[in-house]
């Protein structure tokens, strides 16, 4: 029988009863492990351990906080190619990707390490005689972290390194397809010397454990990433709870391609874009809007493109696409596929492959407009649909035309274009010649409209919503 992995509550791995199998989605048969699933009392006694926990935390040397975040991060990188292997396995990240992914995760540790020591404040004249100044930034407490299964290493550790770096208590709560990576990283965090209490993995189905962390008075804060359904929910327990609330949701991101763009590297950014990762990504091109110019010679090297690429197991050398995550998912994009030519496009690609697992063609959608449903709602799938357009114009008012505004891109030589579209494009990231998915760990992640809510993840700027501001009047002599 495979392992059983217990939550972390408390600093002791606990047995709650109920466990869920975690099945690898290149190859449904395989049971990778089983993991716990908590209930709502679990998940009090996790708040009540973390509420204990967090003074202490707080108040201890903020060297003590950086040492155990950079031997997290090292801890990460030695086991590397373990994690890359079990990501691999459970989410379908192609072992590149997965270890790439393992890597960001060790990065950020190593980053908000030094956040650890930096808590910046200003000290300033009051306007009163006599009066100093002092603005100084605090924990909130105890926050919830509520995470999706497609970057089930980086996410978690997006949120949970500045959360801890500022002096709260984590209670992590991943999502049911992918708990194994959540599971390796809370043992190194217990390895690399975080106090009992201070990081609890608490996992469980979402309606529960997310509801009760949402509902909780003792937690302030919840950072969810999602779905805009689920977090357009939370969004208004937090408020109801009158907590702190960080929300990254969905994306239909536009990659526009003008006459003037390189060939090759248009058709390299949306390839990626579109379709690596399985079209898994918050970040991924689903809508590629393409001047009337190089619009037909840009599909047919598309085409040519999507021929060649290597669907098969992530853990296999060449290959370029792994599974989708699982068979619901799948059931969904087949459709969108299927609604795509309802709508009137021409359907290039998209079809299950026949052979075991979640696998799926990717697919363009031809002669796609704006206002289809195929071309507004997120489908997080390896699918994107292509816009004709007559010029810049057009491209920038189709590409602003969203609820989302996640990421966005452009592929042109025109310096006059590109400086445009970046003033323009109403979202909260922006890729000129390169694909829309792509980001670095030590800047600022988010977005606008329904793509993201509250304070900025990664970068110095994630230490912002884990933390509240105190302003100090002092009256000298």
């Amino acid at each position: 029988m495979p392992d059983c992995k217990r939550n972390l509550i408390g600093g002791e791995w606990v047995e709650t009863g109920a466990f869920s199998e975690n099945r690898n989605p290149a190859n449904p048969d395989e049971v990778i492990g089983l993991y716990a699933r908590a209930g709502a009392d679990d998940l009090s006694r996790a708040v009540a351990a973390a509420r204990a926990a967090q003074p202490g935390w707080a108040a201890a040397s903020p060297q003590l906080r950086s040492d155990v975040l950079r031997r997290a991060g090292d801890l990460l990188l030695a086991r590397n190619d373990e994690i890359g292997r079990l990501l691999a396995r459970e989410e379908g990240k192609t072992l590149p990707e997965a270890r790439g992914e393992a890597l960001r995760a060790a990065q950020l540790f190593h980053f908000f390490s030094g956040e650890a020591l930096r808590n910046p404040g200003e000290k300033l004249n009051s306007i009163r005689d006599g009066v100093e100044v002092e603005v100084t930034r605090e924990p909130l407490g105890v926050v919830g972290l509520i995470t999706p299964w497609n970057f089930p290493i980086a996410i978690p550790a997006w949120k949970a390194a500045p959360a801890l770096a500022a002096g709260n208590a984590v209670i992590l709560k991943p999502a049911d397809l992918t708990p194994g990576c959540a599971h390796l990283l809370a043992e190194i965090l217990v390895e690399a010397g975080c106090p009992a209490g201070v990081f609890n993995l608490v996992m469980g189905s979402g309606s529960v454990i997310g509801q009760a962390l949402v509902d909780h008075p003792d937690v302030a804060a919840i950072s969810f990433t999602g779905s805009e359904r689920v977090g357009r929910g939370i969004a208004v327990g937090c408020a109801q709870g009158l907590k702190k609330v960080q929300l990254e949701m969905g994306g239909k991101n536009p990659m526009v391609v003008l006459d003037d763009a390189d060939l090759d590297v248009a058709v390299d950014a949306c390839l990626n874009g579109a379709f690596f990762s399985t079209g898994q990504r918050c970040t991924a091109s689903s809508r590629l809007i393409v001047t009337a110019g190089i619009h037909d010679a840009f599909v047919a090297r598309m085409q040519q493109a999507m021929a060649t690429l290597k669907i098969g197991d992530p853990l296999l050398d060449g290959v370029q696409i792994g599974p989708v995550v699982s068979e619901a998912q799948l059931a969904g994009n087949l459709d969108y596929v299927r609604l795509a030519g309802e709508e009137g496009c021409e359907v290039i690609g998209g079809e299950a492959l026949d052979r075991p697992g979640h696998f799926q063609a990717p697919a363009l959608f031809l002669n796609a407009n704006n206002q289809m449903r195929s071309s507004r709602e997120e489908i997080f799938g390896p699918c994107a649909s292509v816009i004709r357009v007559a010029d810049f114009d057009e491209a920038l008012a189709v590409a602003n035309d969203t609820a989302y505004g996640l990421s966005s891109g452009i592929c042109t030589t025109s310096l006059k274009h590109a400086t445009a579209f970046r003033r323009a494009s109403k979202s909260g990231m922006v890729m000129v010649n390169l694909p829309t998915a792509g980001v670095d760990y030590h800047v600022p992640f988010g977005g606008r409209g329904a793509s993201s809510l509250g304070g900025r993840e990664q970068g110095r700027m994630a230490m912002d919503f884990y933390t509240a501001v105190k302003t100090a009047y002092v009256q000298a002599g």
